[in-house]
């Protein structure tokens, strides 16, 4: 008999705004199809969670992205996020239908949600989490054990959290972690329509004006090619920032870099920055430190340039000895783009 009778299936939250689905719920839906798959024996299927209102023609969508299932609660009080009524949303969702593992983008709003929700439930949650598996030790007696890694101790190391002892076990996730997969027109599910109870509709909180952000320079989290500057490149930026420009990508930099004042925090990679998933990471003078390497180890290709043969960021990249190689083999990175099929070779 399962520990927790009654508790199956992995859920994730699938944020939106104004009817625009956030990519990280997709990505979130990609990664638990690979959990569930890892456990076939269990039976597990990934369900979607929509709230907001007239979004449930967005269902569909979900679904071709991997769900399974996906539960919509459509209603005039979710129009625009409220801590309050969210929350109180998925609190009856999670209660009604026992999701054995719970998802949550570590979004501005999943940030604000998952605690409250979790708080109701008296259930544990890892946040800002940076990889998921399964125990596949627990599997042989129907249980299905997160191992939930995120970074402690200000980011310098990482730690492995599990949550034996209640359900749901829940989550939530960077953004740009977990890639997201091509979404499947063909795909079919099930779609399931829920409607809250509501003990109290007035709002605690009443939202006067929303001021929407002003994005200043370039978002690099949505950039295919990056050229990362280090503290050991700190005297040479304006050829970092050359070499972006070259390759039509932009440039970032990691904490050191923006610490000392060379650069803006918006274009910092790394656990106390932003996550990125380019197709091409080149480092330019970075150590190869864990906090930076969180935030964009799941690139496609990552060049390292050092001087110092012994740099950490060597064990996850190709290798250019020195800042003036790459003008001899920026040619060919830039015009092989396509297979990223280079000259390059590690050592050289």
């Amino acid at each position: 008999m399962a520990k927790f009778e009654g508790y199956k299936d992995i859920y994730v939250f699938v944020e939106q705004k104004n009817g625009v689905i956030a990519n990280v719920g997709y990505e979130l839906i990609s990664e638990a199809r690979k959990l569930v798959a890892s456990i076939p024996t269990l039976g597990f299927q990934v369900v979607g969670v929509l709230l907001g209102h007239n979004i449930a023609d967005k269902a569909n969508e979900v679904i071709a992205h991997g769900a399974d299932k996906v539960i919509v609660v459509d209603d005039a009080l979710l129009e625009g996020y409220s801590t309050q009524f969210y929350a109180d949303a998925l609190t009856q969702v999670i209660n009604e239908f026992k999701p054995d593992s719970f998802l949550t983008g570590a979004t501005v709003l999943g940030r604000d949600l998952a605690p409250r929700v979790a708080a109701r439930l008296n259930a544990g949650l890892t946040a800002d989490a940076t990889k998921i598996e399964m125990d596949q030790t627990k599997v042989a007696d129907g249980e299905a054990l997160l191992l939930v890694t995120r970074p402690t101790f200000g980011g310098n190391l990482f730690g492995t959290i599990i949550c034996p002892n209640t359900r749901p076990q829940m989550a939530t996730i960077r953004p740009n972690v977990f890639s997201m997969d091509a979404p499947d027109a063909s795909r079919t599910g099930e779609v399931i329509t829920f409607e809250p109870k509501w003990t109290d509709t007035d709002p605690k909180v009443v939202v006067k004006k929303v001021i929407e952000k002003v994005v200043e320079g370039v978002d690099i989290t949505k950039a295919d090619i990056l050229v990362g500057a280090g503290r050991g490149a700190e005297d040479c930026l304006d050829m970092v920032k050359a070499v972006a420009e070259e390759l039509g990508g932009e440039m970032c930099a990691s904490r050191a870099v923006v610490d000392d004042g060379f650069a803006d925090k918006s274009i910092q990679v790394g656990q106390t920055g932003k996550t990125v998933r380019p197709s091409l990471y080149i480092a330019c003078g970075i150590s190869g430190a864990c906090q930076h390497v969180a935030g964009m180890e799941k690139s496609d290709m990552i060049i390292a340039i050092n001087r110092d043969p012994q740099a950490e960021i060597f064990s996850i990249a190709l290798v250019i000895n020195g800042m003036l190689l790459l003008a001899d083999n920026m040619y060919e990175i830039k015009h092989s783009h396509g297979s990223w099929s280079t000259s390059l070779r590690p050592g050289e």
